[in-house]
């Protein structure tokens, strides 16, 4: 059985890891005449002592104009690079929930694909991995894009 991927979902969140996914999906895509869905999910709330605070309008007003600029540099290397079938999505809560279940769902995802996680086990244990949960609770294949700085 020949699977060709069309409909790929990417995370991007500014780090080395999600920049690498990202160009490997635009040669997935490229490869199976398909769409790339990039995708930059804000958390409205932040990690504290005594549990979650909920962001101010102020920063989650910063982040989306961050998140635009992070989608508007990825259709900008996808046009320098011959290829312009890049959606841009921003979307708010948990970036798990969104990359497994929500984002595929809404889409009609075939592949979900993410930068291996960046954090040390320190962090990996204290705020768990999207990549981790992904892998696990995906409602559709998940591609892992190892990161290896040299």
């Amino acid at each position: 059985m020949e699977q060709e991927y069309k409909r790929i979902l990417v995370g991007i969140d500014g780090s080395e890891q999600a920049q690498l996914a990202f160009e490997k999906a635009v040669e997935v895509a490229r490869r199976n005449h398909g769409t790339v869905y990039v995708a930059n999910v804000i958390d409205q709330q932040i990690t504290t002592m005594m549990g979650y605070s909920s962001l101010n309008q102020n920063i989650i007003d910063q982040e989306t104009a961050s998140a635009k600029e992070m989608i508007e540099a990825c259709k900008k290397y996808g046009q320098d690079h011959d290829f312009t079938n890049i959606e841009g999505i921003i979307a708010y809560g948990s970036a798990r929930e969104a990359m497994a279940h929500k984002l595929p769902a809404k889409y009609e995802i075939d592949l979900v694909m993410v930068g291996q996680s960046g954090l040390n086990a320190v962090e990996r244990f204290m705020t768990g991995s999207v990549a981790s949960y992904v892998i696990r609770q995906a409602l559709c294949d998940v591609l892992i894009v190892t990161y290896n700085k040299e």
